[in-house]
């Protein structure tokens, strides 16, 4: 049995903890899974490289409106699969290799790994199944989540994909049926359909992206109708594969049929893998590790951090948690210079075509909380840039509060809303009001950025 000063669980935003400041302490890394985590390997970077290619797909389709007649010879998936993976794969082993062979005091260890009760003197037991045990002073679950399956897709082992896999087809399906309607959902509905897949999307809820404010769901909605078969309230009630075609049928008599099947229903927290109770560890309603605002646990010495204990499944989270668990690592648990997660911005995008990005209260949510508010929605159309773009569906959406001019939440659906809704994280983060940040600074013109610009100068605050 091994005594050590610090496990850490996961290696992806946790693999950023030990630096040179951890250079004295036993550590030891413990992952069963491709090592550098979702975000590198399955997530975001690689999904981000397919939605490129697709965008240039969709770019050269939609180019005719600009006089420029182009068409696309063919789509070269498996070098599109190979660009992607060609690059990601060498980061990974890389990171692995690196952890392995040249942080002498780092140990990792590639099987799975739960909690076992404590030692007599509070060291925390990890047992793997390679039968290894440690003995852990401090431990930082960085676990991350995983794909939900319905059970109807389950029991009818009928073989589907998540985000874990698709990427690495070895064919482009003819016939793609993406069942969810979520971030992941959207941007994998993008690619396939823009590299030539037919792409049905079925998902129980009334619109695609509920999450989001009630203007941009319903707009990506009727755009993914254009251009996707989109299934609405449709509850699977059973799953067929029969000849190499897969079948989904809805409760409500009517049916899908695709030549694969993509599972994009959510994703839950890995937690509940760890055998955390043995500890003293609880999980909230939604299966996430319950920690404080420094990111401990109910267990002295046990932090967490990123999707498996956050309700923002985001990597810049992940990150910033890490970076704040790490700091708290040095300085010690019970120290009165604790540094804390900051949540109260969290922008986030999805991208798909078109790109959408938010950030604070969407509309409803500033109203349900009792807010005066002003709303102002900008067409990308209406600035010269947008014109020039021929932009007929995106708009700007700002909710700011009136009397004080805070900025409560902004709302970007069309090209570039990530790079766009940037400034606006900006403005909520730093309390500068809509008048000061719309006549305080220039606006190049004619840049994109003036649908933002117009966008503050229309609320009535």
């Amino acid at each position: 049995m091994t005594s050590i000063d610090l496990a850490i669980i996961g290696s992806g935003s946790g693999n950023s903890i030990p630096d040179e400041r951890f250079g004295s302490w036993r550590i030891a890394i413990f992952e069963s899974g491709v090592y550098g985590g979702t975000c590198l390997n399955v997530g975001c970077i690689p999904t981000k490289m397919f939605v490129y290619a697709a965008d240039v797909a969709e770019d050269i389709r939609e180019s005719a409106r600009y006089g420029l007649h182009a068409s696309m010879d063919r789509v070269d998936w498996p070098s599109i699969v190979e660009r992607v993976f060609g690059r990601i794969d060498p980061i990974s082993s890389g990171g692995k290799r690196y952890r392995a062979e040249d942080c002498p005091n780092i140990d990792l260890h590639t099987s799975p790994v739960r909690f076992a009760g404590r030692a007599e003197d509070g060291a925390y037991r990890l047992t793997t199944g390679a039968g290894d045990e440690v003995l852990a002073k401090r431990v930082v679950i960085a676990a991350g989540a995983r794909p939900v399956v319905p059970d109807a897709v389950v029991k009818s082992a009928a073989p589907f994909h998540t985000n874990e896999d698709i990427m690495r087809l070895p064919e482009l399906p003819e016939r793609l049926i993406v069942l969810g309607g979520g971030y992941i959902a959207a941007e994998f509905a993008h690619v396939f359909s823009a590299l030539g897949s037919r792409v049905t999307v079925a998902t129980r809820g009334e619109a695609l992206l509920r999450r989001q404010d009630h203007d941009v769901s319903q707009r990506f909605t009727e755009i993914a109708k254009g251009k996707w078969d989109v299934r609405l309230g449709a509850e699977v009630a059973s799953v067929e594969h029969v000849a190499g075609e897969t079948t989904l049928f809805f409760s409500d008599g009517t049916r899908a049929s695709g030549d694969a099947l993509l599972v994009a229903t959510g994703r839950r927290p890995n937690g509940d893998r760890l055998n955390l109770a043995s500890v003293g560890i609880e999980l909230d309603d939604a299966g996430r590790v319950v920690v404080d605002q420094h990111g401990r646990t109910a267990a002295e010495d046990v932090w967490a951090l990123g999707d498996v204990s956050s309700p923002h499944q985001l990597k810049h989270v992940a990150n910033h948690e890490a970076r704040v668990v790490q700091a708290n690592l040095l300085r010690g648990w019970e120290s009165s210079e604790l540094e804390a997660f900051d949540h109260r911005f969290v922008p986030a995008a999805v991208f798909t075509h078109p790109q959408i990005a938010a950030v604070g209260f969407t509309e409803q949510e500033a109203r349900d909380q009792g807010l005066d508010i002003a709303v102002k929605t900008q067409n990308f159309g209406d600035v010269a840039y947008g014109w020039a773009m021929e932009d007929t569906t995106g708009f700007c959406k700002l909710v700011a509060e009136r009397g004080t001019g805070r900025l409560l939440g902004a709302h970007v659906l069309g090209p570039q809303a990530s790079t766009l809704l940037q400034p606006l994280v900006q403005a909520l983060s730093f309390g500068l009001d809509v008048r000061s940040m719309a006549r305080g600074q220039y606006w190049i013109h004619p840049a994109l950025t003036e649908v933002v610009e117009n966008a503050l100068l229309g609320l009535d605050v």
